[in-house]
């Protein structure tokens, strides 16, 4: 069971991921407070949560510096940023603070739920939308064309496989992959691991970091 602590100045907001959480078997939302001083003095008087999901722009202490705060104290809390902003700049500060995950709020249900039990299992998350948009800005800057083919083969990659890459860095979810491709979910979430397996990365943010490092998306 994920134990999970919600950061967020809007009670609505709030609410809204209370909601979602609380519907999932293995997530149990143990707090929820509208600042980071909140957020603090609970931590010092409580059994400190698997996770903590946290807002970033908040009064007085905000969520960067929250995430600071609380790796000094409790590094083996997991901490997710909840952000309305599509910013790499933001994104970099986030991860440098030690966070391990950045959530876009108008993610599906579905991806904020997979980032979450990613970061449960030890790895690091991005959203697909802030993906897309590091991957914008790259293609914007290349300056040739790729090898696909050749890339293809070094990697051992199907194109099959490839269009997979390609909607999983557009942030569609499993399940929209299938929908859009007319595969089951579960071959889909097979061609994912094969992917992270031949590619030597993690998680979904290893794959949309391949697909920038070998040009392979278009």
């Amino acid at each position: 069971m994920i134990q999970v602590m919600l950061v967020d100045d809007h009670h609505l907001v709030r609410n809204g991921f209370r909601l979602i959480l609380e519907t999932q078997d293995d997530i149990a939302v143990v707090a929820d407070v509208e600042s980071a001083e909140k957020a603090l003095n609970f931590l010092k008087s409580n059994r400190p949560p698997d996770m903590i999901l946290t807002d970033i722009n908040m009064p007085e202490i905000g969520g960067v510096a929250l995430i600071q705060l609380v790796k000094q104290q409790y590094f083996d809390i997991k901490i997710l940023a909840l952000t309305m902003e599509i910013d790499k700049h933001i994104a970099a500060d986030v991860f440098s603070a030690g966070a391990d995950g950045y959530l876009v709020k108008d993610s599906s249900c579905d991806e904020v739920l997979f980032g979450m039990r990613q970061v449960a299992k030890g790895e690091k998350y991005v959203s697909g939308s802030l993906g897309v948009s590091c991957l914008n800005d790259y293609k914007n800057y290349a300056d040739r064309a790729p090898d696909r083919n050749r890339i293809l083969v070094k990697y051992d990659i199907s194109e099959r496989e490839l269009h997979v890459l390609e909607l999983i860095a557009d942030g569609y979810t499993n399940g929209e992959i299938a929908d859009r491709i007319f595969l089951s979910k579960r071959t889909v979430e097979g061609h994912r691991q094969k992917l992270i397996e031949k590619t030597n990365t993690k998680n979904t943010a290893g794959l949309v970091r391949f697909g920038f490092h070998t040009m392979l998306l278009h």
